[in-house]
């Protein structure tokens, strides 16, 4: 096993240890957001019948031919259609049908006018006025047609597709209401440290709270899995091995934070050494240098930096992929944009740096990025604080104001395109 590793080969590292979880059928409003693993077909036309696409008035468009503001067409309403009815009588010559959104277009119209640009000669507009047109129209004009959204037994909805709310609604008025989907990946959430508290208590002396489960338990429900955070764990390998061997059997991911360096108190490598098959320990990227991946009882397991932003930023470079491979995304990159860097930044660490930065765009419309002054590890503040990561590239080259540098979008679906 290599001492470092690059980031692109960890990831695929992770990426390829686990594999699409088994498929579930959920009511559709469940679906929102996942994975549909299946073709979904529709059982009708959609819509199953031609209507108006606005208010006004139902005619053949024939009857329209040469009407000018000079010399309009005249018409006789005879009838009223509201959304839901249906007029099963016959339009003759020189006759129309007010129509309101929606409704079913009569079998002899080929065509609606719009309300505001007709005239009334005689009533109001409704059964038993006369109208006038001062302008022709087209055949279909203002008519949705039967089918126009989707065909009976054409599929709407491919396997690999995400379902979004408007899918939802498009799948609803195409009579789906169940969808098999891949299962959430159920992820066991571990910090380990005999210096934390439960964020309910207030800290005493040497003691801080654990907010760390709490961000990867929030990082990992972003990523479209079930979070279930555990009890502390504290700084002792038998402690810490019999943790990780119970979710490892219960859980489909494990999640450790704390303890992945080489301090006399960091265990999470010998533990997942001890129990099944260590794979990666560090990687070249900062912050989050540490990283411990493994397979324990046919689980992944990995090991977290204990520092918030050094979570973070491995979680979203390594896990979150891992994740979202088990559900069957077809995509894993977040959009990266090119950016002014607005400051000189040092590059005395030959890793790949993520910096927490802010995004902006400038006067010509150029996108510039400002890092955020404080860059510890040790800090979730910043990262609330930023909307992007800035990479400075491998290499201890400094990269001046004005230098390009790319910027990771985290805030944005990996599903948009750039």
């Amino acid at each position: 096993m290599k001492e470092m590793i690059p980031l692109e080969e960890a990831r695929a590292l992770v990426c390829g240890a686990v594999k699409k979880l088994p498929v579930e059928t959920v009511p559709l409003l469940e679906a929102v957001g996942r994975v549909v693993a299946a073709d979904q077909v529709s059982d009708i036309d959609v819509s199953p019948f031609a209507h108006s696409a606005m208010d006004g008035f139902a005619l053949r468009a024939a009857e329209l031919a040469g009407a000018t503001e000079e010399a309009p067409a005249t018409l006789r309403v005879i009838a009223e259609i509201g959304a839901g009815d249906v007029f099963k009588g016959v339009i003759g010559d020189g006759e129309c049908v007010r129509i309101m959104t929606g409704a079913c277009l009569p079998d002899d119209a080929d065509a609606v006018v719009k309300y505001e640009i007709v005239g009334v000669v005689e009533g109001d507009g409704k059964p038993g006025s006369i109208v006038s047109f001062a302008a022709p129209t087209k055949v279909g004009a203002n008519v949705r047609p039967a089918g126009e959204e989707a065909r009976a037994g054409e599929v709407v909805v491919e396997a690999g597709d995400v379902l979004t709310a408007a899918g939802v609604g498009f799948l609803a008025g195409c009579g789906v209401l169940e969808v098999p989907v891949h299962r959430r990946p159920r992820v066991a959430i571990i910090a380990t440290g005999s210096e934390l508290v439960p964020p309910t208590e207030v800290p005493g002396p040497g003691k801080i709270r654990n907010s760390n489960s709490y961000a990867m338990a929030a990082a990992a429900r972003e990523a479209g899995a079930e979070a279930h955070m555990l009890p502390i764990v504290k700084d002792t390998f038998e402690a810490l091995r019999d943790a990780v061997a119970e979710a490892a059997r219960a859980y489909d991911f494990v999640i450790t934070t704390g303890g992945a360096a080489n301090g006399d108190f960091d265990f999470i490598k010998p533990v997942v050494a001890e129990l099944g098959e260590l794979m990666m320990t560090t990687v070249n990227m900062r912050p989050g240098k540490a990283q411990t991946f493994g397979i324990v009882e046919g689980t992944p397991v990995f090991g977290l930096p204990g520092n918030p932003a050094a979570a973070y930023v491995g979680f979203q470079m390594l896990i979150r992929p891992a994740l979202r491979t088990m559900q069957g995304y077809r995509f894993m990159d977040h959009p990266v944009v090119k950016a002014r860097l607005t400051a000189n930044e040092k590059n005395k660490d030959p890793r790949r740096i993520f910096l927490r930065a802010n995004l902006t765009r400038a006067a010509d419309g150029a996108y510039e990025v400002t890092p955020a002054k404080n860059q510890s590890s040790g800090l979730f503040g910043p990262i609330q604080k930023t909307n992007c990561m800035a990479i400075m590239p491998d290499g201890t080259e400094p990269q001046l104001a004005g230098s390009v540098v790319d910027c990771i979008l985290l805030d944005v679906s990996e599903e948009v395109a750039l």
